[in-house]
């Protein structure tokens, strides 16, 4: 059994069901759970990183997937040893910018750091050090690199860049959208409304196991 804590949309708990024959994934927002995608091998429940209510010893993987920056460190590593069996795994990872090629990072690079830069939560520091400025309490894996990919059309790109925390704070505090500026600037060099694109997001990976 695995265990993803903080789980949002449900997607890495998914993802995990293929190697697990029962899943459980927790999140603090009854919000987060109720959007969450149904797997029948996935059981969803509400529950906070530092008391996810499982049995002692009863899971062999702890995963948090791009939120260990927001749990209580201290609390959640204490949960992760009581529930993992002994020599079990807890595994984070994180995602910061995304690759598209040349004539495409420049203006996304700036956009990130100098548009909406100023409106990022002091939290995105440690998302942006790929969490190598966080205490890991656990014997470390090697792991290879790993890339998320997806490809999408300029609109599409425009709307997850429409859930950017720091691009919602941007909103909120100019009343401006600072998305569409930029996919004008995008457009030319896109090569049509329809043209999808592959982008990359290099996955930043830290993999520990409980002492034996």
């Amino acid at each position: 059994m695995a265990w993803d804590c903080a789980t949002g949309s449900g997607q890495a708990a998914i993802g995990l069901a293929e190697h697990f024959a029962q899943i459980v994934a927790t999140d603090a927002s009854a919000a987060q759970l109720a959007a969450a995608l149904a797997h029948p091998h996935v059981r969803y429940r509400q529950a906070s990183a530092d008391a996810s209510g499982l049995a002692p010893q009863s899971v062999q993987l702890v995963t948090v997937a791009q939120a260990l920056h927001w749990l209580d460190r201290p609390g959640f590593y204490a949960e992760a040893r009581r529930v993992l069996v002994r020599g079990g795994v807890v595994a984070v990872w994180c995602y910061g910018l995304f690759e598209l090629g040349a004539g495409l990072d420049e203006p996304i690079h700036a956009f990130y750091e100098r548009t909406v830069g100023p409106y990022w939560p002091p939290e995105r520091a440690l998302v942006d050090s790929g969490y190598r400025t966080i205490d890991f309490p656990f014997a470390e894996l090697p792991l290879p690199p790993v890339t998320m990919e997806a490809e999408l059309t300029l609109t599409e790109l425009g709307g997850y860049l429409g859930t950017w925390s720091a691009v919602l704070r941007y909103r909120s505090a100019t009343g401006h959208d600072p998305v569409a500026p930029l996919l004008d600037r995008l457009g030319p060099e896109w090569g049509g409304p329809e043209r999808r694109r592959l982008a990359r997001w290099p996955l930043a990976i830290r993999a520990g196991r409980v002492a034996a």
